[in-house]
């Protein structure tokens, strides 16, 4: 059974910073590419950022720059480091895995973890 938890989450004031985890069990997970994904309240659930197997990386627009994803396979977990965050990266972050070598930035990945709550005050 595939479970991607999400941890790290939190509420930070404006220009602060958050590390998020995924941590992945289930799976082969060298053979994935992980991404992150964002909901805000009333919102679609957007791209964030994303890894593949051999660490290349690739970000929205709103996030390069700020955020940086890694993956250690070792541990099985991607982490996503968000530094200068704003109010309106206020959000449920979500992981997800796709067996894929080729980064993907629609939302059709195979596996969803539950989600962190990251609430940025101004």
């Amino acid at each position: 059974q595939v479970q991607l938890v999400e941890s790290g989450g939190g509420l930070v004031q404006a220009g602060g910073s958050l590390r998020l985890s995924c941590a992945a069990s289930g799976l082969i997970f060298r053979s994935y590419t992980v991404g992150w994904f964002r909901q805000a309240p009333g919102e679609e659930r957007e791209f964030v950022a994303a890894v593949n197997w051999s660490g290349g990386s690739k970000y929205s627009e709103d996030s390069g720059g700020r955020f940086t994803i890694s993956r250690n396979d070792a541990q099985n977990t991607v982490y996503l480091q968000m530094n200068s965050l704003k109010p309106e990266d206020t959000a449920v972050y979500y992981c997800a895995a796709k067996r894929e070598r080729v980064i993907v930035t629609s939302s059709l990945y195979d596996y969803w973890g539950q989600g962190t709550q990251v609430t940025v005050s101004s």
